[in-house]
């Protein structure tokens, strides 16, 4: 029997792509360097999760209509590390993300983060915390 993990703040978090492989390519490669792998997949979902976690998680699913698709949206990963969020950044640009910001200490934030925005124009940062603001 597997343990139930304890309650997050977030158990899941939808995003619904205008062209759905388009944004699980994206999504794929930029959030394997942060050990967030697709968990389960079929021709129209892929939920995203850290190996061995299933919670939290991110669904991306195709919109089921033009309407519905997900836009100005920001959410940020937690990285493990500086290294991380370069290899998140890399993949991301490579994956057809476009640059918002490119890593760099945020001493407001008492963060090292990057900024990409998804296929669809959303926000999307990974970060490492270096030190907490009081």
């Amino acid at each position: 029997m597997t343990a139930v993990p304890e309650p997050h703040f977030i158990h899941h978090l939808g995003v619904f792509a205008s062209d759905f492989t388009a944004s699980e390519r994206f999504y794929t490669a930029a959030l394997a360097p942060l050990n967030i792998q697709p968990g389960y997949r079929t021709h129209s979902i892929a939920e995203y999760w850290v190996t061995g976690i299933d919670t939290p998680s991110l669904s991306l699913e195709a919109a089921p209509t033009t309407g519905e698709v997900t836009r100005g949206l920001h959410v940020g990963f937690e990285a493990a590390d500086r290294a991380a969020v370069d290899a998140f950044y890399a993949a991301a640009m490579m994956a057809g993300g476009s640059e918002r910001e490119s890593p760099k200490y945020w001493s407001e934030y008492g963060a090292y983060a990057a900024f990409v925005s998804d296929p669809d124009g959303n926000n999307v940062e990974a970060l490492v915390k270096e030190s907490r603001k009081s």
